[in-house]
């Protein structure tokens, strides 16, 4: 797996995170090359002229931040585990932080941006709520580009840009990568609600989602299928890994009523979404018992400290499938629990969980399955 990233005369070492020992993939692709070749070849840095800035959206693991660490800029994304990255790739190259802010997509914009690149995201809904929030904070002078695989970018994702932004044109296909140029040109931004709420029928839950939520408009039915499948017995310190909007957790707060209940993801938007789904649906007294934590996992937690631990686990980072985040998942899962503490999952059935529980516990029960499902449980014996 090649690490050095070449391009415009520089040479960057970049690693993705967290670091996987039979890493293939790298950390950088065509959409990060392109941008930068564009910024480069067009001397886009006269637009920034003294006291203006770039803002980054959107960086997978810091091939922008870190190619422009000599220009005063904002970086802005969802994943805790992409500013961790940043972070780190700044630190392998020697890059200053004197001309970067590092911040998550729920903070305000900055003012006076002057360049936009921005990183296509997966989703219409979260690249519709970063456009809304941009709209707020550029002008007629701000030059805006954006980057994605051809596959990701469709009619739709250039509506968007039209609708917040103003005439959208799209370059030619490099490497099955595509530029997006926007003039900033629409007077009034759009004041639609880009977060949903819906009911959950059987607690009569309100669940808000905000845009980059995963299964954001309906309930995710692996998340279901776990909820209903939750263990019996008296549980008082329980973890929802990757909670996304805290479903599952809430459910354990219902049915274990003295538990104390931590939610774990590492998207700032999951987070906040299970933050105001535990106060809109619980009484105070009740919601006080819960903790809301952004992290990369139960990384940096206290051995030997819970006695259950629910978890979904994520079989992609970013637009990549892998197993490795649910490897880590289990591993820092087994670490955290105290001893008899149970791993209790939900995974589609032909990821082969139950082979990895087993290496990593020494044990793996089915509890129940159906035609896509299974549930594991794993218990920690020391």
């Amino acid at each position: 797996m090649n690490e050095l990233f070449t391009i415009a005369e520089q040479n960057l070492v970049l690693h993705r995170h967290p670091r996987h020992k039979k890493e293939t993939l790298q950390a950088w692709d065509s959409a990060d090359e392109y941008l930068i070749n564009h910024f480069t070849e067009n001397e886009l840095e006269k637009q920034l002229g003294e006291d203006g800035q770039l803002l980054i959206i959107n960086d997978g693991f810091g091939a922008l931040s870190c190619f422009f660490e000599n220009i005063k800029r904002t970086t802005i994304t969802d994943s805790y585990l992409s500013l961790s990255s940043i972070k780190l790739n700044m630190q392998r190259n020697n890059c200053s932080e004197d001309n970067i802010l590092l911040q998550d997509c729920l903070q305000a914009f900055p003012e006076n941006v002057k360049v936009v690149l921005i990183k296509v995201p997966k989703t219409n809904s979260y690249l519709e709520y970063l456009l809304q929030q941009l709209r707020a904070v550029v002008g007629p002078d701000t030059i805006i580009v954006a980057a994605g695989k051809v596959n990701m970018i469709h009619n739709s994702t250039l509506d968007l840009f039209e609708k917040y932004i103003g005439s959208t044109k799209t370059s030619l296909a490099k490497k099955k990568s595509r530029l997006i140029f926007s003039l900033v040109e629409r007077q009034n931004v759009p004041e639609d609600e880009i977060a949903v709420t819906w009911e959950l029928e059987k607690q009569e839950w309100k669940i808000h989602n905000h845009a980059n939520v995963f299964s954001r408009n309906h309930l995710d039915i692996g998340g279901r299928y776990l909820m209903e499948n939750l263990p019996k017995g008296d549980f008082t310190k329980v973890v929802d890994l990757g909670c996304g909007n805290g479903v599952v957790g809430m459910t354990a707060m219902e049915t274990y009523p003295e538990a104390h209940v931590t939610f774990i993801d590492e998207s700032y938007m999951a987070v906040d979404s299970a933050r105001i789904n535990v106060i809109k649906n619980f009484e105070e007294e009740r919601s006080d018992n819960a903790r809301f934590v952004v992290n990369n996992g139960l990384l940096g937690f206290k051995g030997g400290s819970y006695d259950l631990i629910l978890c979904n686990p994520p079989f992609h980072q970013q637009q990549a499938i892998t197993d490795h985040i649910a490897w880590s998942m289990f591993n820092e899962a087994r670490f955290a629990l105290a001893e008899n503490g149970e791993l209790v999952i939900v995974g589609n059935r032909h990821l082969d969980y139950q082979d990895k529980l087993e290496r990593i516990f020494g044990n793996c029960e089915l509890v129940t399955e159906n035609k896509k499902f299974v549930i594991l449980r794993a218990v920690k014996m020391d």
